[in-house]
């Protein structure tokens, strides 16, 4: 899932980059309202947090663009305005959530998941399987014929978007913009560092590979039968 945050206040913005980056998220992270509004209108984000008080755009000028120019990403909006009329006008302007400053990433994450979810339209399963393969979105657990596997949260992020995407190949910047920064050098080597990794915990110890590489185009999982 890759996230955009627009925040100048530098110590709250890398306190919610850190928290979301070990969650598994991909941050790209703008420090003003034009520079992010170009983003969120040049680039594809699964969500966006957004602070009401930004320098060269006045308030809710990002979120009022984005509706008129009819991208829905979801936004939650952060404040440290904690009346009721600021609450209704940011939701009035567009946004999809308002949470007061100071406030706990744990808040924040479980506001930004549930956004996540209901932008797409549908009930979010809380687990996926493929095969003999199973991903608890929730407690974030992975488990192969019964077996469980213990995941650090890239690698876990890297199996989510291959299982939302199964039998559909990736390629390598697909799985960069999803899982790294925007600003990630497109030529390093990561995904397929990264793949190794996974293929170590998720395919060794089976007969039957899931995940596959698929030659000129980048990598697909598959269930084993």
């Amino acid at each position: 899932m890759r996230v955009l945050i627009v925040e100048d206040d530098q110590e709250i913005a890398s306190f919610i980059i850190k928290g979301l980056k070990q969650e598994g998220f991909a941050v790209d992270h703008s420090a003003d309202g034009e520079d992010g509004l170009h983003m969120a209108l040049t680039e594809t984000y699964d969500a966006a947090i957004i602070d009401i008080m930004l320098p060269k755009l006045d308030r809710l000028s990002i979120i009022e663009t984005l509706r008129q120019r009819h991208i829905n990403i979801p936004v939650l909006i952060l404040s440290a305005k904690r009346t009721v009329d600021d609450r209704v006008r940011g939701i009035q302007k567009g946004g999809d959530d308002y949470l007061v400053k100071p406030f706990a990433f744990s808040e924040l994450l479980v506001r930004v998941q549930a956004l996540i979810r209901r932008s797409s339209g549908a009930v979010e399963p809380s687990s996926l399987t493929v095969g003999d393969l199973s991903v608890d979105l929730l407690k974030r657990d992975v488990s192969r014929a019964g077996k469980k596997i213990e995941l650090q949260p890239r690698e876990f992020a890297l199996l989510e978007y291959l299982v939302r995407n199964a039998n559909r190949p990736v390629s390598k910047t697909m799985i960069l913009e999803h899982i790294w920064d925007f600003h990630f050098d497109p030529q390093t080597n990561v995904v397929d560092v990264l793949i190794c990794r996974l293929r170590s915990k998720v395919d060794k110890d089976f007969p039957e590979k899931m995940v596959k590489t698929v030659r000129g185009v980048g990598y697909v999982l598959k269930a084993p039968y």
